[in-house]
């Protein structure tokens, strides 16, 4: 049997841990999972209806076109259907993004603490990845662009940044745009939008007439709460979209997620309801760290990481035996930290009450 190279020097992805896995290992019933930054209040009661109505038609292969969805997408953006692609979850679209532009010793630029799959999908396809080292926890726009080379395909920038929150802002786009070549893909991650107040965020779509080499990616399972029917869309010219509907499967989009994100789109009470939920959940987390004296990161996303000041894997694991489930900063190379998801307030409270019965020693 022999293995591509590229393949053996690909990591496994270590999501989350699941609740199910933690009631076996350690014998618990109550337990409240923050590590994956999904949407604690679930969908829209509009989603389950269309859900519902959709089982009746599960015999049925799903619409390859994904037509019904594109075209809620396109009024509900402001572009045209034609530059809509759809997949199972920007983790596929990364894959065929990087299936699609990244050759045999290629280049992608990414920020050094930021999503892995960027890592992950290049190197599948023989590519290099450049890591551009964060400043003050925001990914170095100036830095990213002076690391091109003629080498360079796709360049990424995750605002809000995954797992940190940070974003990039409106004059840092614009200026990486005017100094980025035309035929370098700028890819704009901007799975947890929907969560920025920040004034300074930058409106992507609009650049979509004058720049042509960005993709924007967005998802469903966010603030949508769709994360288990992975649903994901990117924006892009439509010369682009046309090259990542060839690769995308005709099915990839199942006939339940088209019907849920239509719902979804439509559902703007539920969207709001979640997004000041999640901003009361911040600031509470911001409010109790302080109390604390525990140093983090203000930011933009459903999660926020905060400085233990001690083993963050020893803290995983005690938290873990007090049935909280969240993600050690050692993942990210970012030792002593944990990432934790904005949760129910509830659920807010009683991670912050563990935490600090283990920095305690309780």
């Amino acid at each position: 049997m022999k293995i591509r190279e590229a393949i053996k020097g690909v990591r496994p992805y270590q999501a989350g841990k699941p609740i199910s896995e933690v009631k076996r290992q350690l014998g618990l019933e109550d337990i409240i999972k923050l590590a994956s930054n999904e949407n604690p209040y679930g969908c829209s009661e509009k989603v389950k209806k269309a859900m519902y109505s959709a089982v009746d038609s599960i015999n049925l292969y799903p619409d390859a076109s994904n037509y019904e969805l594109k075209k809620a997408l396109a009024e509900h953006i402001g572009v045209k259907p034609s530059m809509i692609f759809c997949g199972t979850g920007s983790d596929l679209l990364i894959r065929v993004l990087c299936s699609v532009f990244i050759d045999k010793d290629d280049e992608i630029i990414m920020g050094d603490i930021s999503f892995q799959r960027y890592e992950d999908s290049a190197k599948i396809m023989g590519g290099k990845v450049i890591k551009v080292k964060m400043k003050d926890y925001r990914l170095d726009v100036e830095a990213m662009v002076n690391a091109i080379t003629d080498k360079t395909k796709i360049i990424w920038f995750a605002t809000p940044n995954n797992p940190i929150g940070t974003i990039v802002k409106s004059n840092e786009l614009m200026w990486a745009l005017e100094n980025i070549p035309d035929d370098i893909i700028v890819v704009v991650d901007e799975a947890y939008r929907e969560y920025v107040n920040d004034k300074d965020y930058p409106e992507t779509v609009p650049l979509l007439d004058k720049y042509k080499n960005i993709v924007i990616l967005r998802t469903f399972s966010k603030a949508y709460g769709l994360a288990g029917l992975r649903l994901g869309y990117g924006i892009g010219s439509e010369e682009i979209t046309q090259y990542m509907n060839s690769v995308i499967g005709p099915f990839d989009t199942n006939l339940i997620a088209q019907e849920a994100g239509i719902a979804a789109l439509r559902d703007e009470e539920f969207l709001k309801f979640v997004v000041e939920k999640n901003e009361e959940g911040r600031q509470y987390y911001y409010k109790e760290f302080n109390r604390l004296g525990l140093k983090f990161i203000e930011s933009q996303a459903n999660f926020v990481m905060v400085d233990t000041g001690k083993d963050d894997m020893e803290v995983f694991n005690k938290l873990l035996r007090k049935g909280v489930i969240v993600r050690p900063g050692s993942l990210f190379d970012m030792s002593g930290w944990l990432r934790v998801t904005v949760g129910t307030m509830e659920q807010c409270q009683r991670f912050v009450k563990s935490l600090e019965e283990i920095i305690r020693g309780e």
